[in-house]
């Protein structure tokens, strides 16, 4: 079946925001809150939005007077790996996906279309910035040696991916929960992952803090 649009974004909001306080999605960043914020950056630049949502954030969009042209939900899982494979079950088919963090209101739309562009030519991609700062590798509050940053690469998300690609990985780890992001099940099964330069402005709201 020929896919019926070109890409996709899956925004995770299904989160509880444990560490936070509250429901850091619907806390202001001036005039938008953080989830309006996000959807925002993507909205003009992808054919859908899907988003595994808990009941507080989809009704919040029900209400906001966002446009809901491009956006469908999904259910949320109880993990995030469980979300994205949730939204992607609802996903329209398309060529590509980009999967982003609803608490990372501060990407660029540069960045997203960077992603973009990239898929034309590469089946996973992932947006990060090269370490700047020294990292030690510690066990136990001991160091047990020092890596080389010049290799090391902080991930952020969009990352996106070649629909059927990633759709066929989560079903494959569906039942192994043991993944911090979607690109690290691609490297578990020996698929190729490229990278794009990102801002390191482009943090996960995870305390109040982060929002000043």
């Amino acid at each position: 079946m020929d896919s019926t649009i070109s890409t996709s974004a899956i925004i995770t909001a299904g989160g509880l925001s444990q560490r936070f306080g509250s429901n850091k999605l619907l806390e202001l960043i001036n005039d938008k809150t953080v989830i309006e914020t996000t959807i925002l950056k993507f909205i003009n630049l992808v054919d859908e939005i899907v988003i595994p949502a808990g009941f507080e954030v989809k009704e919040f969009l029900n209400q906001s007077g966002i446009c809901l042209d491009k956006i469908k939900f999904a259910p949320p899982g109880n993990t995030r790996q469980e979300s994205v494979y949730s939204a992607l079950m609802v996903c329209s088919n398309p060529k590509n996906v980009l999967i982003h963090d609803g608490a990372r209101p501060f990407v660029k739309c540069e960045t997203i279309k960077k992603v973009i562009d990239k898929l034309r030519c590469k089946k996973a991609v992932i947006a990060g910035f090269y370490a700047i700062d020294t990292i030690k590798e510690v066990e136990k509050g001991k160091v047990i040696k020092t890596l080389d940053r010049k290799r090391i690469f902080q991930t952020q998300t969009p990352q996106g991916f070649d629909y059927q690609l990633i759709k066929k990985i989560h079903l494959l780890c569906k039942d192994n929960p043991v993944f911090t992001d979607d690109s690290s099940m691609l490297e578990a099964y020996g698929a190729e992952v490229f990278v794009v330069e990102d801002s390191r402005a482009n943090i996960k709201i995870t305390n109040k803090e982060d929002l000043l």
